[in-house]
């Protein structure tokens, strides 16, 4: 019989300072009306203090997807890490995760594709289980966005946007036979990398930082929001599609769509393309702001412990961001 691979448990975890856009507005020329018209977001998390990186809010993410699994920490065999902001440039946030979760000898690896890293990560976690490669894949995706964005009028665009969070998955064999992980796609086109992306430091350039490039803002993130929003609103649905049909079912037998969390427009916009009704999207961008890699699996955790979802439901999930890099998954829980 084939083996399948199956999302076991699902984990969240926000950091406790909620800072509203009228505390953003205390430092720099905005306003509530402003971002929350063009985004959907009225709040979002921030780190409480210096010191705390995107390994550390993973932890406890990770250890709620293992227990709701059913499984202890010992039983994992395998960590994927996806996200753009690790504890440091290198080693790997996942090495830092496994040392921190008691896993000496536990293979890491970091996936750094920003916002479509969790679908990443899902699909190395599903091929690692369907080919008996490893039995328990803890699949995180964890950002740190509020030290590395610009409070001020230059970077006020990009700054409104982000916030801090970790969402983990574990992922093994299926243990019913509709239960799984159905359909899975990955796409990239480098011919947006620069429309959203963070210039340095950077090995191309010797040196990597320089003064001047500090006062340019160069080590902040920049980002094209025309295009970005152009190629999101028409990517996600084509995938979305696709990996449903793939998985055999139609878009009205969907009880869930968990999309990545850029943009309320570009959400409802999806939904719309796809004939999903608003009751059955997943919106958490407008209480956390946008934490990339940790959108999906913190929309799949809170709907299942709010009972939206559950055993046997079948959600589709969708992501588009920098690279460009854009994904689809369809998997029944």
């Amino acid at each position: 019989m084939e083996r399948r691979a199956a999302i076991l448990g699902t984990g969240h975890y926000l950091p406790t300072k909620v800072v509203t856009n009228d505390d953003l507005s205390q430092l720099m020329p905005t306003t509530h009306e402003w971002i929350h018209q063009r985004t959907g977001i009225r709040e979002r998390r921030f780190i409480e203090e210096s010191g705390i990186g995107a390994s550390d809010l993973a932890i406890p993410a990770a250890r709620m997807a293992v227990e709701q699994a059913g499984r202890d920490m010992k039983d994992v065999d395998a960590v994927l890490f996806a996200t753009l902001s690790p504890d440091h440039q290198f080693p790997g946030a996942g090495c830092l995760l496994i040392h921190k979760l008691g896993l000496p000898g536990v293979p890491a690896l970091d996936v750094r594709n920003q916002c479509s890293g969790f679908l990443y990560s899902l699909s190395v976690a599903d091929a690692w289980v369907r080919g008996g490669v490893y039995k328990n894949v803890l699949v995180v995706g964890a950002e740190v966005h509020s030290t590395g964005v610009e409070f001020n009028e230059r970077g006020r665009d990009v700054a409104v946007l982000f916030g801090d969070g970790a969402g983990a998955a574990l992922v093994g064999e299926a243990t019913r036979p509709e239960q799984g992980i159905l359909s899975l796609e990955l796409h990239a086109d480098g011919a947006g990398a620069y429309d959203l992306w963070l210039e340095a430091p950077a090995s191309k350039y010797d040196p990597r930082l320089t003064h001047e490039m500090l006062d340019a803002g160069k080590h902040f993130p920049a980002m094209n929001g025309k295009q970005v929003f152009r190629w999101a609103a028409e990517k996600m649905p084509e995938v979305a599609h696709s990996v449903v049909k793939k998985a055999g079912l139609t878009m009205a037998e969907i009880d869930m769509l968990v999309p990545h969390q850029a943009n309320m427009r570009i959400n409802q916009m999806v939904a719309a393309k796809l004939g999903i009704p608003e009751e059955k999207v997943v919106h958490n961008i407008e209480v956390y702001g946008n934490t990339t890699a940790a959108t999906i699996p913190i929309g799949l955790s809170e709907s299942w412990r709010s009972g939206k979802i559950g055993p046997g439901s079948k959600v589709l999930m969708a992501a588009f961001g920098a690279g460009f890099t854009w994904g689809g998954a369809v998997a029944v829980l």
